[in-house]
């Protein structure tokens, strides 16, 4: 009897046993499966701009659920391929943070199509202390003396001339990755065809000022700029004008005749200044 129980004991052992080798055999068998496609990936932090070769690039095995669109399989899929984006070790390679097929790498292959770049002089205050980064976008302002006819002066203004600037690269660095400030001497900036002959004439009249935006905010606000004389408050410089004021028009007589009368201020106050005059009234 005794005998009976320890073989029918040992008859179970074994057979669990053997089901905790099939299960293990199985689960086995389905990762090798899963980890059965091979990715292109990084080797080493690559910069934008750069291009890819065969030692900065390795072959591993992606869980084949999971292989991203875009990737490559084989290094030669990728021989003189240039990133318009920089990538970090084990990332990927994917065909939309690849330049055209023929860029020849530099800043040149991270530029837009329809864009370019146009390099600004900037110190500690234009520059954002230093916070204007590649990757980041900024608003381009101009402070500059707004011409007018004769015989009225110029008024200072200051105004956003061109919003929501994407800077490529700041002095000869163009790497996205870092977040610590950099004091550089100049600004790359891409832009439009029509925005560069904007910047080119607003650095022409004026002084550039940098102003830091958020990524995600792609909102336009038109202004007018504002003047000095806004900005403290004061009363723009006001031109006397000449009010017409209709007279009863006489049967048989000539045009109706018309009566001007001036406009009247309580306070005037003429300036000359370097040969022109103007009349400021309150």
């Amino acid at each position: 009897m005794k005998n009976v129980k320890a073989m029918a004991f040992l008859f179970l052992a074994v057979v669990i046993g053997l089901a905790a080798a099939i299960y293990a055999s199985a689960w086995v068998a389905q990762r090798g499966n899963i980890a059965a496609n091979k990715v292109v990936v990084a080797a080493a932090d690559i910069e934008l701009g750069s291009k890819v070769t065969s030692q900065i690039l390795q072959v591993v095995d992606w869980p084949s659920g999971s292989v991203p669109d875009g990737a490559f399989k084989d290094l030669k899929d990728l021989q003189d391929r240039v990133v318009k984006v920089s990538l970090l070790r084990g990332e990927p390679i994917l065909e939309r943070k690849l330049a055209p097929v023929g860029t020849q790498g530099g800043l040149s292959a991270v530029i837009a199509p329809g864009k370019r770049a146009m390099t600004v002089r900037v110190n500690d205050v234009v520059g954002v202390a230093g916070f204007a980064l590649p990757g980041n976008y900024v608003d381009v302002m101009v402070n500059a003396q707004q011409e007018h006819g004769q015989g009225q002066a110029n008024r200072q203004i200051s105004m956003t001339v061109l919003e929501h600037v994407l800077v490529l690269a700041v002095a000869q660095e163009a790497g996205r990755d870092e977040t610590k400030p950099k004091v550089v001497s100049a600004v790359t900036l891409e832009l439009a065809p029509a925005d560069a002959e904007k910047l080119d004439l607003a650095r022409s009249i004026g002084s550039l000022s940098l102003v830091l935006r958020n990524q995600l905010d792609g909102q336009s606000v038109a202004t007018a700029g504002i003047t000095k004389n806004q900005l403290l408050g004061e009363k723009e410089a006001v031109i006397e004008k000449v009010a017409a004021a209709a007279a009863p028009r006489v049967m048989g007589a000539g045009p109706a005749l018309t009566k001007f009368t001036p406009v009247r201020h309580d306070e005037c106050v003429e300036v000359i200044q370097h040969g022109i005059r103007t009349l400021d009234c309150f």
